[in-house]
C-alpha cells in the first residue's frame, strides 16, 4: 500500500532518513526539490486583538470599540508594532437624534465666535475633522440648513483653507461622504455659498443649478433613482488648480459641483459656465483625493471636452464626483495669431534670404573699410541666426505634440532656436560695441581688423553656446527643459528656463541703449569742437548708429511683449502685438540693416545697371578720391 510521509524542512545541512519495516519492496532512490527562499527581516504580529497579523509596512483595517463606528487604519512599523494612522471612529451616542443638537450647538458657537476662530488655523483645522468624522461614520444623517452653515462659515475661511490645502481637499471629501448618507426624500438647501440639491428621477435627468452649471443625464440603470448635487460658490478659490502632472499654470474657472447618485450612471453632461473669459484650453477634470500621496489633485482621466462656445464648457465624464474645469493663460489656440505667425515668419524669412543675397553681392565693395567689413560680418551673422533659428522653430511647431512631452526632437529643436535667438542679440551687442570703440576709441593702441573679427565670433556665438548648454544641462535632467503643454521652447512653470533667454536678451537691449547715448553724445560733441571724422568712417559709423537706434528698441520693445505674455491672465492684445512683431524681425534687418545703408544700395544699383559714360568718368574720379582715403584708414587699423 503506498503510503505518503510528509517531510519538511529543516535549516540544518542534509540529513537522512530511514524507513523500518515496511512491507513489500518499496521505491527507494534520492529525492531532489529544488525552491527558491526569499530571506528578509520582518516581524510577525500573532494575536493582536485589533489588527490580527502582519508584515514590517502592511496595513491593516481595525473595528473601533463597542461604544463607537467608523474603522482604524494602522501600519505595522519597522520595530514590529501596529501604529495607528487613521481614526474615524466616533461615538455611538452621535445618531440621528443628538446630530442636529450638536450641529445647532457648533453652528452657534461657530457664530457666536466668527473672529477668534478665523484668525485660528488649528480651530478650522478642527472643525473639518469633526465634519469628516461625522461623515465617516455612515449613518442616516438628516441632514439640514445648520450643517450647510457650518460648512458655509469653513468655506469662508479663506485665508485658511488656502494655506493648508490639505483641510480644503478633507472639506470636499467629507461632504462627498456626507451626499452618499443623506435621507430619502428630495429636497433643497441654498446659502449664499453652497447649494445643495437632492432629487428623485426615473430614466433621465437635467437641471440648471445657480445659473452656472447644467447637468445631463441621459443613460440611468432605470427605476426610481436619485442624484445629490452640491454647487459651491468660492471652493474654485480654495482647492488649488494643479493637475496630475502637478503643473500650477492652469486657473479653476467653473463652479466647483459635487455629484452623487444611488444608482450607477455611466455618462453625465456638465455645462460651466466660465469665470475668466480670457483664459483658454478648457480641460474636464475631477478632483482626486489619492494623488500626491493624499493631498489629491486634478484628474482627467474619463471626462472628455466636447463643446467650448459662448464663454460655456461642456463636458462628458463616466463617473461622478467632484468636477470643474481647469483653463490655461498660455499657449492659446488662437488662429489670429496662427496666421500671424507663420505668415510673419514667412516674410522675415524671405526679407533674410534677400539681405544675405544683397550682402553677397557688393561683399568685395566693403572690405575696402574696416568698420564696414565689421558692421557688414555683424550684419550677416545676425541674418544667419534669425534665419536658422526662424527655421528651427517651424520644424519644433511641426513636432510638437501635446500628448507627447519631452521627446527628443522637441529638446534639440528648442536647443537650436534658444541658441541662435541668443546669437542674433550677442551679435547685436558686437556691433554696438564696435560702434563704442570707433566712436570713443577705448584701447589706446587699436585693435587689427583680425582681432576685432576674434571677438566678435567669440561673443556672438561663443556666450549663446554656453548659456544654452548649461541651460540644457540643469534643466533636463529633472524634465524641466520644454514645456510640459507641448510647445517645442523653454519652460516657464516648473523650471523657469525661460529665463536664460529673456535675462540674456533684455539685458543687451539695455546695454545697446546706454552705448547708443554714449556714442551720440561723442558724436555731437566731436562737431561742436569742429573734430570731423573721415568722411567714409563717419558715414560708416552713422549708418551703425541709425541700424542700432531702430532695432535695439524694435527687439526691446518685442521681448518686453513676450515677457508680458507670461502674465496671467491671458492677454490677446498682447499676445496678437508680440507674434506680430516677433515674425517681422527678419524684415526690420533688411530694412535698417542693409537697405538703408546708402552705398549698399549705390554699389547694387551700379551692380545692375551701368551708368551713362559722362557720370561713369566723374564717379571713376570720386570713388578713387574715396579709395585714397578708406586705404589711409586701413593702414591705421591693420
Amino acid at each position: 500500500v503506498d503510503q505518503q510521509i510528509e517531510l519538511r524542512c529543516s535549516v540544518n545541512s542534509p540529513y537522512e532518513v530511514e524507513f523500518l519495516n515496511v512491507p513489500g519492496k518499496p521505491k527507494k532512490g534520492p529525492k531532489e526539490h529544488k525552491a527558491n527562499l526569499l530571506l528578509g527581516t520582518f516581524f510577525i504580529l500573532l494575536n493582536d486583538p485589533v489588527f490580527g497579523n502582519g508584515n514590517i509596512n502592511e496595513e491593516a483595517v481595525g473595528p473601533c470599540e463597542a461604544d463607537k463606528v467608523g474603522e482604524k487604519i494602522a501600519f505595522c512599523n519597522a520595530s514590529g508594532e501596529w501604529k495607528i494612522r487613521r481614526d474615524s471612529c466616533v461615538l455611538q451616542s452621535l445618531n440621528n437624534n443628538s446630530l442636529p443638537v450638536f450641529l445647532d450647538e457648533l453652528g452657534n458657537v461657530s457664530e457666536n465666535f466668527t473672529a477668534d476662530i478665523v484668525e485660528s488655523p488649528a480651530t478650522i483645522t478642527a472643525i473639518v475633522n469633526i465634519l469628516n468624522n461625522v461623515a465617516v461614520a455612515s449613518l442616516e444623517i438628516p441632514i439640514n440648513s445648520t450643517l450647510m452653515e457650518v460648512c458655509e462659515f469653513v468655506l469662508c475661511s479663506l485665508h485658511v483653507l488656502l494655506q493648508y490645502k490639505l483641510v480644503s481637499s478633507t472639506l470636499l471629501l467629507s461632504l462627498e461622504n456626507i451626499t452618499g448618507s443623506l435621507t430619502n426624500e428630495s429636497f433643497e438647501i441654498d446659502t449664499p455659498l453652497i447649494l445643495l440639491n437632492k432629487t428623485t428621477f426615473t430614466d433621465t435627468f437635467n437641471d440648471d443649478f445657480n445659473s452656472s452649471v447644467g447637468i445631463d443625464v441621459q443613460e440611468s440603470d432605470g427605476g426610481q433613482q436619485s442624484i445629490t448635487v452640491i454647487t459651491f460658490a468660492s471652493m474654485d478659490n480654495i482647492l488649488p488648480a494643479r493637475d496630475e502632472d502637478n503643473s500650477t499654470s492652469n486657473f479653476i474657472n467653473g463652479r466647483v459641483v459635487l455629484v452623487r447618485s444611488n444608482s450607477t450612471i455611466n455618462n453625465v453632461s456638465f455645462t460651466f459656465d466660465v469665470l475668466n473669459t480670457t483664459l483658454g484650453n478648457p480641460q474636464c477634470v475631477f478632483w482626486n483625493f489619492s494623488l500626491f500621496s493624499g493631498l489629491g489633485g486634478w484628474d482627467s482621466e474619463g471626462c472628455e471636452l466636447e463643446f467650448n462656445v459662448n464663454d460655456t464648457v461642456t463636458c462628458n465624464c463616466n463617473h461622478l464626483t467632484s468636477f470643474s474645469i481647469l483653463m490655461s493663460p498660455f499657449s492659446p489656440d488662437d488662429p489670429v495669431l496662427d496666421v500671424i505667425t507663420y505668415v510673419g515668419v514667412g516674410i522675415s524669412m524671405a526679407s533674410l534670404v534677400i539681405c544675405l543675397v544683397i550682402e553677397a553681392v557688393i561683399w568685395r565693395k566693403i572690405r575696402r573699410n574696416a568698420t564696414s567689413y565689421l558692421r557688414h560680418v555683424s550684419v550677416v551673422n545676425i541674418a544667419v541666426s534669425l534665419l536658422i533659428a526662424n527655421i528651427w522653430f517651424i520644424i519644433g511647431a511641426a513636432i510638437s505634440d501635446v500628448e507627447v512631452t519631452n521627446l527628443p526632437a522637441c529638446s534639440t529643436a528648442t536647443f537650436f532656436i534658444h541658441f541662435f535667438y541668443l546669437a542674433l542679440f550677442f551679435w547685436m551687442f558686437a556691433s554696438a560695441l564696435l560702434l563704442l570703440y570707433r566712436t570713443v576709441n577705448v584701447f589706446d593702441g587699436g585693435l587689427s581688423k583680425k582681432s576685432m573679427l576674434a571677438i566678435g565670433f567669440c561673443l556672438g556665438y561663443g556666450a549663446p553656446l554656453i548659456i544654452a548648454i548649461i541651460t540644457i544641462a540643469v534643466t533636463e535632467p529633472q524634465q524641466g527643459y520644454i514645456r510640459q503643454t507641448g510647445q517645442c521652447w523653454l519652460n516657464w512653470d516648473e523650471s523657469k528656463a525661460l529665463l536664460a533667454f529673456v535675462i540674456p536678451a533684455l539685458s543687451i537691449v539695455a546695454i545697446n541703449f546706454v552705448i547708443l547715448l554714449v556714442v551720440i553724445y561723442k558724436m555731437l560733441r566731436r562737431r561742436a569742437v569742429g573734430d570731423a571724422a573721415q568722411a567714409a568712417e563717419r558715414h560708416v559709423l552713422v549708418v551703425i548708429l541709425r541700424s542700432l537706434a531702430v532695432l535695439t528698441p524694435f527687439f526691446g520693445l518685442t521681448w518686453a511683449l513676450g515677457v508680458a505674455t507670461m502674465i496671467p491672465p491671458y492677454n490677446r492684445a498682447a499676445h496678437i502685438s508680440f507674434a506680430f512683431f516677433n515674425s517681422l524681425q527678419g524684415l526690420f534687418i533688411l530694412v535698417f540693416g542693409t537697405l538703408f545703408d546708402r552705398k549698399v544700395c549705390t554699389s547694387h544699383y551700379s551692380t545692375l545697371f551701368k551708368l551713362p559714360a559722362h557720370l561713369t568718368k566723374g564717379k571713376s574720379v570720386l570713388d578713387s578720391h574715396v579709395d585714397s582715403r578708406e586705404k589711409v584708414i586701413n593702414l591705421k587699423n591693420e
